[in-house]
């Protein structure tokens, strides 16, 4: 498996080159290695909620279903297993700490001890949005929300002071990413593109559902995320036979869905901002920052980017579905090891944490939306 590189030392280098080099030399090594920094702006806390599936959960399948999530999923932040599928912190987790706020805990975690003062966490492991009744489906995750929601105020009306209040659910921020099960979901049912690409549709009809539903509960600010590329993930390659690679060694059948998806998606949010003339709607562009580290792995000082760095097989993917990551049999790389992907399907801290500076630097949003808006006034 291959082990980190050294990043180059600007010291070794100052006494050959001119000071506009080095600006410029540093420049590009900032560029290869981001870490989103805290510069939060808010002027109040900070509340958040999301919805969604194994790319935010924060521990939902763990408290929810007592499923384990073993070591070494957590090993490079947390120093244990946390029920992130990830060697470290998640997107979601870069977010919050940038705005210097906790990290969302699991809305049935018992035991964790939150009073959810910073919002709660809905998002679960395998989660989509269809079929609509089946734990933990995005519609699951709003009827929860809606409990949660009543519960609070009942106790806020009752005089405790230590829950989300009113004013607070109104100006939290409402995140949702789903719909990455849907799809992967419906070609590993043996779904032709045309019959997966027909059921499309149906997928943004249920988030267009939950926005307006989250609306009408007094919800004003939202932060939508589209989907990665599919066809870029170590398990779908070692799952597909016949495959339609693109020039990256993706599946283009599956990478073409996901566009296909994430077009309708921005439909649904353009079409949400002249419906709810006074929420504020901000859909991401996740598939082009996550493509990009793919296409472009070797500037952001990946190797190996279509292979996971905890799976079993050894290269291409090193990904095999009976010895995942955190069971018996499994290999994993060292740790500092530039990999894009964890366990195949999961991202590493490293990349989470360059797909958070992306995502922090409005680039790829639309409209071009700081991340604090919803706590700034």
């Amino acid at each position: 498996m291959a082990s980190s590189n050294s990043p180059l030392s600007l010291s070794v280098l100052s006494h050959q080159l001119q000071p506009i080099t080095i600006l410029l030399l540093t420049m590009v090594l900032m560029s290869w290695f981001p870490h989103p920094i805290a510069s939060s702006q808010c002027k109040k806390q900070p509340i958040i909620f999301n919805f969604g599936d194994s790319n935010s959960d924060t521990g939902g399948l763990t408290s929810g279903l007592g499923f384990p999530v073993n070591l070494p999923n957590g090993r490079s932040y947390f120093r244990r297993s946390t029920g992130r599928l990830s060697d470290g912190r998640l997107l979601l987790d870069f977010l919050c700490q940038s705005l210097n706020a906790s990290f969302l805990s699991p809305y049935l975690d018992s035991l964790g001890g939150s009073k959810f003062r910073n919002g709660a966490n809905f998002a679960v492991v395998g989660s989509s949005t269809l079929p609509k009744f089946v734990p933990f489906s995005l519609n699951i995750q709003i009827m929860q929300f809606l409990h949660f929601k009543a519960r609070s105020l009942e106790l806020v009306h009752a005089g405790s002071r230590n829950l989300i209040n009113e004013e607070g659910f109104r100006n939290a921020l409402y995140i949702i990413d789903i719909g990455q099960n849907d799809i992967a979901d419906s070609f590993d049912k043996n779904l032709s593109y045309a019959q997966v690409t027909k059921r499309i549709p149906s997928v943004v009809t249920e988030i267009n559902n939950a926005v307006k539903t989250l609306y009408n509960q007094g919800g004003r600010k939202f932060w939508i995320h589209n989907t990665g590329p599919l066809g870029c993930l170590p398990q779908k390659l070692w799952l597909v036979q016949t495959k339609d690679l693109d020039p990256h060694g993706c599946i283009s059948s599956y990478n073409s869905a996901a566009q296909l998806f994430n077009e309708a998606l921005r439909h649904m949010t353009l079409q949400l901002r002249s419906e709810l003339v006074d929420a504020t709607i901000v859909y991401v562009d996740i598939y082009a920052i996550k493509y990009d580290l793919i296409a472009n792995s070797s500037k952001y000082g990946f190797s190996s980017p279509l292979m996971a760095c905890c799976g079993s097989g050894g290269p291409p993917y090193n990904y095999n579905i009976r010895v995942t990551c955190g069971q018996p049999g499994y290999q994993v790389c060292d740790e500092g090891s530039r990999f894009v992907s964890w366990d195949g399907i999961h991202y590493t801290e490293r990349a989470n944490s360059i797909v958070a500076s992306r995502v922090l630097s409005t680039a790829y949003s639309t409209p071009p939306t700081a991340f604090d808006f919803f706590c700034r006034n």
